[in-house]
């Protein structure tokens, strides 16, 4: 095996746990938000105003979470993926116009 083929290796590795790791912490702050949430409606005792407010807010939360970690894994994809030259190439712009349709 080479150099090459056992650095690609190593960071494929390291690449799967990041992603791995990352998922992690964002399912378990999720779920620690949505413990929250649940705790606090079962200590208002049925105030639904406050009820609605509370579960907005986890909702907010969860999703922003989730959002972020998703957005921040995808961007990191397609850097790595252009830095390695593994991404789509842009493709010349043709000279010749494409063809017209005649009714």
């Amino acid at each position: 095996m080479s150099r090459d083929e056992a650095r690609a290796i190593r960071d494929t590795e390291l690449e799967k746990d990041r992603a791995r790791y990352g998922l992690l912490a964002v399912v378990v702050s999720n779920l620690a938000i949505a413990g929250v949430a649940i705790f606090g409606v079962w200590r208002l005792d049925g105030d639904k105003a406050v009820i609605v407010g509370v579960l907005t807010a986890a909702f907010t939360a969860v999703s922003s979470m989730t959002t972020a970690y998703l957005g921040i894994k995808a961007v990191s994809n397609t850097a790595r993926s252009i830095a390695l030259g593994d991404g789509s190439r842009l493709r010349e712009p043709s000279t010749v116009p494409p063809p017209q349709r005649t009714p």
